[in-house]
């Protein structure tokens, strides 16, 4: 297990624009067991190269609980939105923090694999959430940027109104 430093709040990384992975080699199926690896011990459904300090367009999210349904998304790109949710995120790089965000309901995400193979991902709620937030990190913006609002201390260990429509 390659568990990596979790880049945070006030690290300029998290501010960069990320450069297309082109190079489909044993690096990069190192930093994506590394990545998830590190995203499962911090207890996230997800997580950006840049989040470890590597400016590529690679993330990946599983939102499953045992683990099953992880999603390596290297040059990933949403193609199609539609609707919307509104729901309470939080970040791996902003510990201790969490807002309310507005996201599409449903997007279709283009992505290639570790092998450099093509894919097409249509998907709905919680996981079109966390994709949208992770390849979000890729252009350099964090749910702050885009937050109706921050919760307070109270509401984070409580009950919002935004969790209902969940």
């Amino acid at each position: 297990m390659g568990i990596r430093k979790i880049v945070e709040i006030g690290d300029e990384t998290l501010r960069k624009h990320c450069k297309p992975q082109e190079k489909f080699d044993r690096r990069l199926h190192i930093l994506l067991k590394d990545m998830a690896d590190t995203m499962y011990k911090a207890e996230g459904v997800g997580l950006a190269a840049p989040q470890v300090g590597i400016l590529r367009r690679v993330a990946v999210v599983d939102i499953t609980e045992d683990h099953s349904g992880r999603l390596e998304l290297v040059n990933p790109e949403i193609v199609e939105r539609d609707g919307s949710q509104t729901g309470r995120e939080g970040c791996l790089s902003l510990p201790g923090r969490q807002g309310v965000v507005t996201r599409p309901m449903k997007v279709k995400v283009k992505y290639q694999d570790r092998n450099g193979d093509a894919y097409e991902l249509e998907t709905e709620g919680f996981e079109a959430r966390a994709i949208c937030h992770e390849l979000d990190h890729l252009d350099g913006t964090l749910y702050i940027d885009v937050m109706d609002r921050e919760l307070s201390e109270e509401e984070i260990k409580g009950h919002i109104p935004e969790d209902d429509a969940q």
